[in-house]
């Protein structure tokens, strides 16, 4: 019996995020498990308006945007893991330790998210995370995220 993806697509992750373009880095979830993971993707494309200064002869994304698109991968693995979430809530990045970068993300790439829970404690959430470009990681860190209500 194949294993069977449970993901969405960029609809989903609008209802869920309140990122809009410009600033709105994950473009779909291709799996996750409530409470556990969450495998999403980043197609990162010559035409962000990151690169017309970041840098216009030798564009590089960078490493600030790769982790915003972790913080955003682990907002959405909080809210597919809280049943009964009201409208008002986020989840807000709060921390970034350990954070590794292995090698440049460029045009072209497509950047594979993987976000693991670690624990959660009074509201706050604890992730760690790896960003992959052609099985390769170009980033990992550890992600901490505030849960709150507005």
């Amino acid at each position: 019996m194949a294993n069977e993806l449970n993901g969405f697509d960029i609809q989903e992750i609008l209802k869920l995020l309140p990122h809009r373009y410009p600033m709105l880095l994950v473009d779909k979830v291709i799996d996750y498990k409530a409470g556990e993971y969450l495998h999403a993707v980043k197609n990162v494309t010559v035409n962000e308006p990151i690169f017309t200064g970041h840098f216009p002869d030798q564009p590089i994304f960078p490493g600030v945007m790769i982790l915003e698109a972790m913080a955003q991968a682990t907002g959405l693995l909080g809210f597919k893991t809280v049943e009964n979430r009201s409208e008002n809530e986020l989840y807000l990045f709060a921390a970034i330790d350990n954070a590794r970068f292995k090698q440049p993300v460029l045009p072209g790439d497509v950047m594979h998210l993987h976000i693991e829970f670690v624990k959660e404690r009074r509201n706050i959430w604890k992730f760690y995370g790896e960003a992959k470009v052609d099985g390769k990681v170009v980033c990992s860190a550890d992600l901490m995220c505030a849960r709150r209500e507005f």
